[in-house]
């Protein structure tokens, strides 16, 4: 639908976001029956999908096959997933009649008046009751910085716009990073490089044999506890372990994985180590991860201390209105579904509490003293 708002309108809740965790939210929104708006910046459906490099195939990514309601099946696994998992998600947008806006960029969202949210967008401002953010974090990539970083004389990106393996042919490369991404760059760029260097800040931990619900419960709860503490959400992944695939264990023979401790820093050439030791390089891609794509909630001062949101299954301790899905532990593909159904039975308690004169929990934020030594 064209994004065509130009004057403020009213809605009961604003979604930004058409990801897993913004279609989900949105089908339970109108399951609901709740007057809603999903805002999405990206051109077409597919989420950040849609942003993936061709070489990441759908037999190669996990639980993106089941929105409510709506399964996908019989996809070819050797298709793209962003091809694959762009048609799913437009599919599933006509089918349940989610009436996406895109492109629109949101900018803030401020307090209002009458208690009311208001959303600021590049298509206009949207007065709400509620919010749900399902943001992600693919348009927040986290590039760490290292002494020397600005001298290197080589090409430097990102998984953010990793292009796939061919054009690292030939090429002597060093990938940064301990996760799920790094991994499959390096198996990929292995193949056609002059030759690959992998590090890490800490030893990779392999996880072989099953993962079933317990440890998939074990591991959202690890995640969970971060955020009800207000610091930054980790990701599932990084406390589950990376899956010892037979890839992985091809990799691992063929030294194609052998890890190495990160550098002390950066050379026109290449990288030093603390002990003296030197790799020449053409490419750094940084496989360093993301971050929550949040600063348009800055207005509303919803961050603790520690740097994150704290967050209660869904909701914002700060701001009751403010639900995160596919924030922390709900960031996972199947964490994200229940999430979006989650939020929307918040909401509509919310609502209905509001209807009926009870106020809106909106915590005042506690001052951050930051004391400075004396010279």
């Amino acid at each position: 639908m064209p994004a065509d708002v130009d004057v403020a309108a009213d809605v009961d809740v604003v979604v930004i976001g058409a990801g897993q965790a913004g279609l989900s939210s949105a089908y339970h929104l109108t399951r609901a029956g709740l007057d809603h708006v999903v805002l999405d910046h990206a051109p077409r459906p597919g989420g950040a999908w849609q942003f993936r490099w061709p070489s990441l195939t759908y037999g190669k990514v996990h639980g993106m096959h089941a929105l409510p309601g709506m399964e996908l099946t019989g996809a070819d696994p050797l298709r793209p997933s962003s091809q694959v998992i762009g048609e799913y998600f437009a599919a599933y947008e006509d089918r349940f009649g989610l009436r996406v806006r895109r492109p629109v960029d949101v900018s803030a969202v401020r307090e209002g008046d009458a208690g009311r949210l208001r959303v600021e967008t590049s298509a206009g401002i949207w007065s709400a009751r509620a919010l749900v953010n399902a943001t992600g974090t693919w348009d927040r990539p986290f590039w760490p910085r290292y002494p020397g970083q600005e001298t290197f004389r080589g090409r430097q990106l990102h998984t953010a716009n990793y292009p796939g393996p061919q054009e690292f042919a030939g090429a002597r490369v060093i990938v940064v990073g301990g996760g799920t991404s790094a991994v499959q760059h390096l198996l990929e760029i292995a193949e056609v490089a002059a030759g690959t260097t992998w590090v890490t800040r800490r030893p990779p931990v392999f996880r072989d044999g099953s993962f079933g619900e317990a440890e998939g419960r074990a591991a959202v709860a690890l995640v969970d506890e971060r955020v009800r503490r207000g610091l930054p959400p980790q990701s599932v992944v990084s406390v589950t372990g990376l899956p010892l695939t037979d890839a992985v264990r091809a990799g691992l023979a063929s030294g194609a994985l052998a890890r190495r401790p990160v550098f002390d820093r950066i050379t026109p050439t290449g990288a030093v180590w603390a002990d003296g030791s030197h790799v020449d390089a053409d490419v750094i891609l940084w496989a360093t991860g993301f971050r929550a794509a949040v600063d348009h909630l800055a207005p509303l001062r919803l961050r603790e201390p520690g740097g994150g949101i704290r967050v209660e299954g869904t909701r914002a301790v700060r701001d009751g209105r403010i639900h995160l899905v596919g924030y922390g532990p709900s960031a996972s593909t199947i964490g994200a579904n229940r999430a979006g159904g989650a939020a929307v039975r918040e909401i509509r308690r919310l609502l209905a509490r509001e209807r009926a004169g009870a106020p809106v929990q909106v915590q005042v934020p506690v001052p951050v003293t930051v004391t400075v030594p004396a010279a």
